[in-house]
């Protein structure tokens, strides 16, 4: 499933990388929660949530079955 995500974070990460962004794959939770770190630009953006939400979330959601959410996490929440 670990590869499956990060396919689906590929296709979204040229989009981030563009605004001076980008995504990591921090866990896959056994109850189907991504977590992820935004960091650069996207870290600190106001329009993270946003991003996080309608862009991250929604693709990883419609390419990897069995996920059920997207969420962030701070780099001081290392599992």
């Amino acid at each position: 499933m670990r590869e499956k995500v990060e396919a689906a974070l590929a296709k979204v990460r040229p989009m981030l990388q563009a605004d001076g962004g980008d995504v990591e794959l921090v866990e896959i939770t056994d109850k189907g929660i991504v977590k992820v770190r935004l960091t650069g630009r996207c870290k600190t953006c106001p329009m993270s949530q946003q991003t996080l939400q309608g862009s991250v979330e929604r693709i990883v959601l419609r390419e990897v079955r069995g996920i059920k959410a997207v969420e962030s996490v701070d780099a001081v929440e290392e599992t």
